[in-house]
């Protein structure tokens, strides 16, 4: 552990944790696997650059001329519709996309082959010269990386600009040329991306560690290992924000091998600096000092995780030293991200919610919990081979209808299992997809209620992502007349 009782919030820096020097790509072969939104920003960045670059998808050509037209300028050799081994000779760097398997012939024999891997997170953080804030966890980092940004951007600009990114909006790597070694980089980090690196941003929040995405890790402990590389590489210098509430985040607490600054709903032991939430009000105390930062009034965010979200977002501001009055105004007139409990319309007396960036059962859990009112819940979509029963418990004790749909629809009845007439839900309905479930939310719905999109599953079974889904749901509950 840290020894914290001399650490001082005063002059804890945000700038890379590792310098590295630039590279030079001109001529340099490098092979990029996946060409969705990290791939086609580092081809472009690459491309400009110097960089040959090969850009490698197995999706046919046919779905692929949008992007084949975007990156028309450059010369590209694309290959498209499955992933030969064969396409790794004479390559210098491998660079898979963050929904890439490490496991795909070209990457498993690359590696056995000495080339390296990377990605677009790990070449932007080569490449610039900033202060840089790093986020990650299994639930959350979305909201605390938009959180923080504005909370950066209150505190910085215009004397700096502000940039945010990552696994977040625009892929960073395409703006390098733009971002001065003034400016603040704000990036979200997710396990895929970070298995990959070997750098690590000056200050790394690691927010919890729950199970998912294990269809991609197998294992808890391979899935925490990819998160614990956001701390692996940082210095004295650097600063490790963790959660004193999550098992899987405080447990990271022996990796912090500069400063730890911690949150949690209740306060932190003695000697350790830290947010928490009291009397109505969030907190920070550090060296004995307790500083008021805003009351829960100001949050507009529903649920109990969201408080921690914002309690969070406080304490990585807090090691970037902004002010408290920059804390507020990121948090003051913030409704939240699209996708994640987002409030779409009342209808038939009845809210109607869009969770749909819940793709695993705990994330459902956590949006469960944030309403007091009569539930319909849409539950569904791919599973990724994670556990079900708590979930399902959760259901019996808190949901008034059940509607499954998708792939994973006869998983979550299984967990569900038989259920008495007395007992919630007092409906369960099966519907093949997305839309049909709506239709029968439509029917169910009273007023009072609340009808939530929290499908505990993946998209891909019906969309191509998250948004897509949540956006048709969006388009669908808003045609309801």
């Amino acid at each position: 552990m840290v020894d914290q009782s001399d650490v001082c919030l005063v002059g804890i820096g945000v700038c890379s944790g590792v310098t590295m020097d630039k590279h030079n790509w001109k001529g340099k072969r490098v092979l990029i696997i996946g060409a969705a939104r990290q791939g086609l920003a580092l081809a472009r960045f690459l491309c400009k650059h110097g960089a040959e670059v090969t850009l490698n998808d197995q999706r046919p050509a046919d779905q692929m001329a949008g992007a084949m037209q975007s990156l028309s300028e450059f010369p590209i050799h694309w290959v498209l519709g499955n992933h030969p081994v064969e396409i790794i000779n004479g390559i210098e760097l491998i660079c898979p996309s963050g929904g890439v398997p490490l496991d795909i012939p070209p990457v498993m024999e690359g590696v056995r082959s000495g080339i390296p891997l990377s990605n677009d997170s790990q070449i932007l953080l080569e490449e610039i010269s900033c202060e840089v804030i790093g986020i990650t966890g299994s639930a959350g980092k979305t909201t605390t990386t938009t959180l923080v940004g504005r909370m950066a951007k209150a505190a910085c600009e215009p004397d700096r600009k502000v940039w945010i990114g990552g696994n977040i909006g625009t892929p960073l790597i395409d703006q390098v040329d733009q971002i001065t070694p003034d400016d603040l980089v704000v990036l979200e980090l997710s396990s895929f991306q970070l298995e990959q690196m070997t750098i690590s941003p000056a200050i790394g929040a690691v927010l919890n560690i729950t199970p998912n995405h294990l269809d991609r890790h197998r294992t808890m402990q391979a899935y925490t290992a990819a998160k614990a590389r956001i701390l692996a590489f940082q210095t004295e210098n650097d600063t490790a924000v963790l959660g004193r509430d999550d098992p899987g985040s405080w447990g990271l607490r022996s990796m912090a091998r500069g400063k730890l600054v911690s949150f949690g709903i209740t306060p932190p032991p003695p000697g350790i600096i830290g947010t928490y939430f009291s009397n109505g009000n969030l907190w920070l105390t550090a060296q004995g000092k307790e500083t008021h930062l805003m009351s829960q009034e100001k949050i507009r965010l529903r649920g109990s995780h969201n408080l921690l979200n914002v309690l969070a977002a406080c304490a990585v501001a807090a090691s970037a030293n902004f002010p408290p009055s920059a804390m507020v105004a990121g948090v003051e007139g913030f409704a939240g991200v699209a996708h994640r409990l987002e409030y779409i319309r009342t209808w038939k007396g009845a809210d109607w919610y869009n969770d749909s960036i819940a793709t695993a059962p705990e994330r459902t859990a956590a949006a469960i919990h944030s309403f007091d009112e009569p539930l319909v819940l849409l539950l569904g979509g791919r599973d990724k081979n994670l556990p079900w029963e708590d979930l399902a418990a959760l259901v019996k004790k808190r949901v008034d209808h059940l509607i499954v749909f998708g792939e994973c629809a006869r998983i979550i009845l299984e967990a569900v299992g038989n259920v008495s007439p007395e007992e919630r839900p007092y409906t369960i309905e099966r519907c093949s997809n997305l839309v049909s479930a709506v239709q029968a939310a439509a029917r169910i719905a009273e007023p009072g209620d609340v009808v939530l999109l929290s499908p505990g599953g993946t998209s891909f079974d019906e969309f191509k992502d998250f948004a897509e889904r949540g956006e048709k749901f969006r388009e669908w509950v808003n045609k309801l007349s």
